[in-house]
């Protein structure tokens, strides 16, 4: 597993850990931080998981409009937990960060769901995260 799947792997724990507390996504991320000062050996996917989770703070209130907007009659708040929290890191991936293909992104968004969520969510994150990125 790459060092960016994993990261991406840390980062949907923070943002669905502070979801499902009811916590800021600020405070799990100072959590997170915490426990990465004593794991050196893991501080390559740590670096990139911060970065995503600081982008989704940083742009959260545009990151779910987009989400909105291409979901297709669903509401954010309806969605499974771990697919709101795939779906606000990949996006940030698609809009926000450059060096991320999209073809990249996407699959694995679509795999972290697969493993993790309903057996519709890699088709209903695939279809957003597509609509995302073509209106990009």
């Amino acid at each position: 597993m790459s060092a960016r799947t994993k990261a991406r792997r840390r980062a949907l724990n923070i943002l669905f850990s502070a979801d499902i507390r009811g916590d800021a996504i600020s405070v799990a991320l100072d959590a997170e931080a915490v426990r990465a000062a004593n794991e050196p050996e893991r501080a390559a996917s740590w670096l990139y998981a911060r970065e995503i989770v600081d982008g989704v703070i940083d742009h959260l209130d545009e990151i779910d409009e987009l989400l909105t907007t291409h979901s297709r009659d669903w509401r954010i708040e309806r969605m499974p937990a771990v697919d709101r929290a795939v779906l606000r890191l990949s996006t940030w991936e698609l809009v926000y960060n450059d060096e991320i293909d999209v073809a990249v992104a996407i699959d694995e968004a679509v795999e972290l769901v697969k493993d993790l969520s309903t057996d519709g969510s890699g088709a209903f994150v695939n279809g957003v995260l597509a609509r995302i990125a073509r209106a990009s």
